[in-house]
């Protein structure tokens, strides 16, 4: 028996592996660390257009497959994002779960003052204590940004609910019913704790992202395709690989946005924050410089486009947050 086998052309190699090489074999075959992995972040990183252009002219041996580098980076970026940057409470701390309102109300000035320095800590903030007024207004603002009110039905069951509607004193519709028979269940689930039932439907819809991210990848490519209709030589798939090499784009800036965040938040360098601002703004530069280098159109067209672009995906994003959050009501 030869090195290789005649048949086809495998290497012969002893099959019983160690736990190193199937490592290595992973990472080499997920990024193809020859080189290719590489030259395709680089490109990416400072060649705005450019890997979207190569793929459409048929260069393509010399870079990694637009989706699997996509899913790549997004698996990374997820894995990072829920493992150090995702805090599960989501700024509606364990202090305050642990706490009615009543009781906080009924709390002496010292006990109110660790009380709320506590919550400032687990914030993230600096450990300082707020004022009674101050402490109101970060309630008013949880339940504002949460946009949801939960444990405001006047029904203890679906049997107290389903009594009123059969003496006909409310008809509510299929939709509306089906709401309060969830509210209900929800409601007996937290035993009414408006505070964990918020971070549960964050905590759902948070970890959704990934899907919606999916999801609406396809649609900027539609978009894209709209809008240059007239240049035939551009596919829809075509439209799709620029949105893929956006979205690489987009994962690896916010992760590095994530970063300087976490980092302000331990040090609070106010350069940290500038750093940031410019960043987000290269975002959008990044974006107008590939529809420029990729369609080869003028400057002020493509600036037009650039705007259209972001406000009809803006009203899409808008649209898929609304349906996620439907959808996220209903697993909690």
């Amino acid at each position: 028996m030869g090195r290789y086998c005649h048949v086809c052309g495998q290497e012969n190699i002893e099959p019983k592996e160690t736990v190193w090489h199937l490592i290595t074999h992973f990472f080499n075959d997920i990024t193809h660390f020859d080189g290719k992995f590489f030259t395709t972040l680089k490109d990416l990183l400072f060649k705005p257009g450019f890997l979207s252009k190569q793929y459409m002219i048929g260069r393509r041996a010399s870079y990694l497959n637009p989706i699997r580098m996509y899913v790549f980076t997004s698996a990374i970026f997820f894995l990072i994002f829920f493992s150090f940057f995702y805090n599960s409470e989501l700024n509606i701390t364990t202090t305050i779960n642990k706490k009615t309102i009543d009781q906080i109300n009924k709390m002496d000035s010292a006990t109110f003052a660790e009380f709320t320095a506590n919550i400032n800590k687990e914030d993230d903030k600096p450990a300082t204590p707020m004022t009674r007024a101050e402490f109101q207004k970060y309630l008013d603002t949880i339940r504002k940004t949460s946009g949801i009110r939960i444990g405001d039905t006047s029904y203890s069951s679906k049997k107290e609910y389903d009594s009123v509607l059969a003496k006909g004193i409310k008809k509510d519709g299929w939709l509306k019913r089906l709401l309060v028979y969830k509210e209900i269940e929800i409601n007996q689930k937290y035993k009414g704790n408006q505070w964990e039932i918020i971070n549960a439907l964050k905590n759902t819809i948070v970890h959704s992202l990934p899907q919606m991210f999916f999801i609406s990848l396809p649609l900027l490519a539609l978009i894209l395709k709209l809008l240059y209709v007239r240049r035939k030589q551009f596919y829809y798939v075509t439209h799709g690989i620029v949105s893929i090499h956006l979205y690489i784009f987009l994962f690896i800036a916010m992760l590095i946005l994530f970063s300087l965040a976490k980092l302000n938040a331990t040090i609070h360098w106010e350069l940290l924050s500038y750093i940031s601002s410019f960043l987000v703004a290269g975002l959008f530069v990044y974006q107008y410089l590939a529809m420029k280098n990729f369609y080869r159109q003028g400057w002020i067209k493509t600036f037009f486009k650039f705007l259209l672009t972001n406000i009809l995906f803006m009203f899409v994003l808008l649209l898929l947050f609304v349906i996620f959050i439907f959808f996220s009501f209903f697993k909690i």
